[in-house]
């Protein structure tokens, strides 16, 4: 399990009975999480200063229950890096704390390499990613679906002050993508790729994680620069183990010469239980 302990103002407090309670700068939040089957330390729910809980519905989704003010948007950071959060709907709040693991590792390799790094990041969602490559000196292509994930992804640029004329932003299915960019001729140094485990692309195309991640990963295989860094892929689906995402990269690129790290990630709770959230598997060339 590799966990990253490097956040300002993000805690994860305690968990238990189907929820989390986590404090994002001065909100305190519960929300679901599939993985938490154990019991709870104390009622979460009774916690003192809770601004909003996430009720799931019985016919589907949910919505977010306030019982305090929450902004619109508020922030928080990790190492000197801020990002811009906000409720939305599924639980989500723009941010995946456990993905700090990542974002470490990915500006270590780029500050070793000494030299100009093109970044292709997939499913790249409010661009943590994004904003780690880019403070490290790399230049990305942001891919998402959702072009109000690009606008996030645009503002957390910003509120950074890093170079917008180093990022590019796509919003397109991102097989389509990537197909483009193999007729073009375009090849990128490293690749990051956060698919969900089911979505749609922007004209109704279908992404079921089981289905068509070994292909995706084949096809980016041609866009691949000759002196490459590092390719990610992270994976939040039940049964999709670490050695799953460590063998998809194994058989795609046995002819290079690389290295994969394949871990669960996760974080450390306040009440010293550890949250799994998913697995990363890491290669470098």
């Amino acid at each position: 399990m590799k966990i990253n302990t490097e956040w300002v103002n993000y805690r994860l407090i305690a968990t238990g009975n189907g929820e989390k309670l986590e404090r994002f700068d001065k909100y305190t939040l519960l929300r679901p999480d599939p993985q938490v089957i154990w019991e709870a330390p104390y009622a979460l729910e009774k916690a003192n200063g809770i601004a909003a809980r996430y009720m799931r519905s019985s016919s589907g989704g949910g919505n977010w229950r306030y019982f305090k003010t929450v902004p619109e948007n508020f922030y928080v950071q990790w190492r000197n890096l801020k990002f811009e959060l906000k409720l939305m709907g599924f639980k989500h709040t723009g941010i995946f704390p456990e993905q700090a693991v990542n974002w470490a590792r990915m500006i270590d390799v780029i500050n070793g390499a000494n030299r100009p790094v093109s970044v292709l990041n997939l499913f790249a969602y409010t661009g943590g990613a994004t904003v780690a490559c880019l403070s490290a000196g790399a230049r990305v292509c942001h891919v998402d679906a959702a072009k109000s994930m690009c606008e996030i992804a645009k503002k957390n640029i910003k509120l950074n002050s890093l170079a917008e004329t180093n990022a590019r932003f796509i919003v397109d299915d991102c097989l389509k993508f990537v197909e483009r960019e193999i007729r073009r001729g375009h090849r990128y140094d490293a690749i990051i790729m956060d698919p969900p485990s089911y979505g749609r692309g922007p004209g109704g195309e279908v992404w079921k994680i089981e289905d068509s991640i070994f292909d995706l990963v084949k096809t980016t295989k041609q866009i691949v620069s000759d002196n490459p860094l590092f390719y990610l892929i992270n994976s939040y689906t039940t049964g999709l183990q670490p050695t799953v995402m460590k063998n998809i990269l194994d058989i795609n690129f046995a002819e290079i010469k690389h290295s994969v790290d394949a871990d669960e990630i996760g974080i450390q709770g306040e009440d010293g239980i550890v949250l799994p959230c998913g697995c990363s598997a890491f290669m470098t060339f």
